[in-house]
């Protein structure tokens, strides 16, 4: 019934109440970004976290290719797992709880801090809309991709590469020489497609080599999975807007329970400069009232900000109206119309005919509960 004896588990709301969701993993694989409807005015949080099983062959590279993550954002909330040999049995956390980044919600954020991008395809005055978030890679130290607001200008399918002439010093000087120009092909760099910047020399483009996704490999341009690139490709409209931003924290309100996300800097910063901290604390003192900073711990600010694992993690004390409201089984993701068929797929829900071997695979889920716990939650 399981395909490598993958399993899914979920977990949601304001007090860590359990949703075990166990799914056949051939439904999820390649993932080709997540799908979720924009969260009601005044709060910024989407999605829940999951865990996957990892199968004696697996690596942390193989499983976030599966559910649509980086490599540095899964390694960064799974610390204690090797990311090479994972080890069969092992319960990896998947951090697809995300934060919306402080931008405008209109065609596509970029947060370096993260390696994410965040997708909204529809209109400000869509009575529902939607946000699709993508893992990427960005550039390296010493390339770093721009910051500010600019545009895609073009579209170009199979494109060809004309190394400019620092690169191409570069892999001279480690004895790679390239060619003037790299055509379309298995060894191109760019993948199958690319959007242009505004930005002279700057792309969100595909890869020949995925599993480097989510991690500083590139010379400022913005890398996808080649399955993401193609959905994107499809839906992004020439003259989109691109906020590219560098926010390592994040915080966010959810059913009047506050969040906060904490990455490393993306950045050339000295070795004993530390940000974060500062600026989680003014967020957090920034987005609650009198009242409402009578309910935050800031023990757990300090620890989510010293862990730095990407995982947004519950700040404030629940009331009684929310942990009520953390009880509802809410699995409704963003669906697809025919309209925007070329937006990428939600996220896939098992089918009825998957209801067979439950009650076991509901044991092992209250076994492995406690793992997943330590692993998701700030000590």
């Amino acid at each position: 019934m399981f395909r490598n004896g993958h399993t899914l588990y979920s977990a949601k709301g304001a007090a860590g109440i359990v949703l075990i969701a166990i799914v056949c993993m051939g439904w999820l694989a390649p993932a080709l970004g997540s799908t979720f409807w924009l969260p009601r005015e005044g709060d910024s949080v989407v999605g829940h976290l999951q865990g996957a099983v990892a199968a004696p062959e697996d690596t942390l590279l193989d499983i976030g290719r599966r559910f649509n993550v980086g490599y540095e954002e899964l390694k960064l909330a799974n610390p204690g797992v090797d990311p090479w040999i994972p080890g069969d049995g092992t319960l990896v956390v998947i951090p697809s709880r995300y934060v919306l980044p402080n931008a405008p919600r209109t065609g596509i954020v970029l947060n370096l801090a993260e390696m994410r991008l965040y997708y909204f395809p529809d209109p400000m005055d869509a009575p529902r809309r939607r946000v699709i978030t993508h893992p990427v890679s960005i550039g390296q130290v010493g390339w770093s991709t721009p910051l500010g607001t600019t545009k895609i200008i073009a579209k170009v399918e199979n494109p060809a590469w004309y190394p400019p002439a620092s690169i191409r010093a570069e892999a001279e000087a480690n004895g790679e020489p390239l060619p003037l120009m790299v055509p379309a092909g298995p060894d191109n760099p760019l993948g199958t497609h690319a959007l242009a910047f505004e930005k002279k020399g700057y792309l969100i483009h595909g890869t020949n080599k995925p599993f480097g996704l989510g991690m500083r490999v590139s010379h400022g341009c913005v890398r996808m999975y080649p399955e993401d690139i193609v959905s994107m490709f499809a839906a992004v409209p020439v003259d989109t807007a691109v906020h590219v931003v560098n926010q390592p924290v994040k915080t966010g309100w959810r059913d009047g329970v506050l969040y906060v996300e904490a990455h490393p800097v993306a950045g050339e910063l000295e070795l004993d400069e530390n940000p974060v901290a500062g600026d989680a604390m003014h967020q957090v003192v920034a987005m609650t009232s009198p009242e409402q900073s009578k309910l935050i711990r800031w023990e757990q600010v300090t620890a989510v900000v010293e862990t730095l694992t990407g995982i947004p993690y519950t700040v404030s004390d629940p009331t009684i109206v929310q942990l009520k409201l953390a009880q509802r089984v809410d699995t409704a993701v963003a669906p697809l119309d025919s309209a925007n068929s070329q937006v990428a797929a939600a996220q896939t829900m098992p089918s009825a005919d998957d209801g067979a071997n439950v009650s076991l695979r509901w044991s092992r889920g209250l076994a492995l509960w406690p793992y997943f716990l330590k692993n998701t939650r700030v000590q």
